[in-house]
């Protein structure tokens, strides 16, 4: 049964549970803008279903909080909106698309293949590089802090509710595959600056403003771990990582990309 929470004045969240993913719905004078539009066009159907017990109103803008598949592999369903996101996001996503395809599926369970391959990959139209507002009868603003969880991230304001794609996560620890650890803390500061009242991640419930302030701690906290080994020239292998707020598997990857960041090999 569909379940849409109300986190702020028409403004909504649905938490799937295939990868914990969290949608957003913003509904204006005429229209409705959504928040990502999950892995592929089986979730985006399901999305569209889902919309349709919400309200009656027409899909007109469609923002992609980042690049990464599970947040806009199911674009080519909403083709009659305004597809926004970053000026990267759209980058990556020609330039890169066909090689995430294949990563993803060799990550996947066959049973979520066929879905995977039958993705047509459509990337946003509408780009900016800071910041943009939209206006759907009220403003909606995309903001980019800065590279983090990827060059890509944005923030969406709806009023008090702050929309922070995978820049925060609640499910999970945050993910650093493609992430740009030396400057993540600092685009978490820049999102803090706009943070009023709920905030919600791209997977997970909805936090606050403490809740953020700790994740960006914890990053930084093991960036420094990182960057001490660094400047102490021990193997990246070797770094202690024990000690550090995240497993020692995310810690790994912290510093792996942290190394790569400081060599100039990202």
């Amino acid at each position: 049964m569909s379940t849409w929470n109300e986190v702020g004045e028409r403004v909504y969240v649905h938490r799937y549970a295939w990868l914990a993913l969290t949608i957003g719905a913003v509904v204006g004078d005429d229209g409705v803008l959504i928040i990502d539009t999950g892995d592929s066009h089986r979730q985006a159907r399901e999305l569209i279903d889902d919309l349709a017990t919400l309200t009656d109103l027409p899909v007109r803008w469609v923002v992609n909080t980042h690049y990464h598949w599970d947040h806009c592999w199911g674009n080519a369903l909403f083709r009659t909106a305004e597809l926004w996101g970053h000026e990267n996001t759209r980058l990556e996503l020609l330039e890169h698309g066909e090689d995430a395809r294949r990563r993803v599926i060799g990550l996947l369970p066959v049973e979520h293949h066929d879905a995977i391959r039958a993705v047509e990959i459509v990337p946003p139209e509408h780009t900016f590089s800071d910041r943009v507002s939209i206006d759907i009868g009220r403003a909606v603003d995309l903001r980019y802090h800065g590279p983090g969880h990827t060059n890509s991230d944005i923030s969406v304001a709806v009023d008090e509710v702050l929309f922070a794609g995978d820049l925060v996560e609640e499910a999970g620890p945050p993910a650093f595959g493609d992430a740009y650890p030396l400057d993540w803390p600092a685009a978490l500061d820049g999102l803090l600056g706009y943070v009023h009242g709920p905030v919600v991640p791209g997977h997970g419930r909805p936090v606050d403003r403490a809740f953020v302030e700790h994740q960006r701690a914890d990053i930084a906290v093991t960036v420094e771990l990182a960057r001490a080994g660094f400047e102490g020239h021990v193997p990246m292998s070797e770094v202690d990582v024990e000690d550090a707020p995240f497993s020692v598997e995310v810690s790994r990857s912290v510093v792996e990309r942290t190394y790569a960041q400081l060599t100039g090999d990202l």
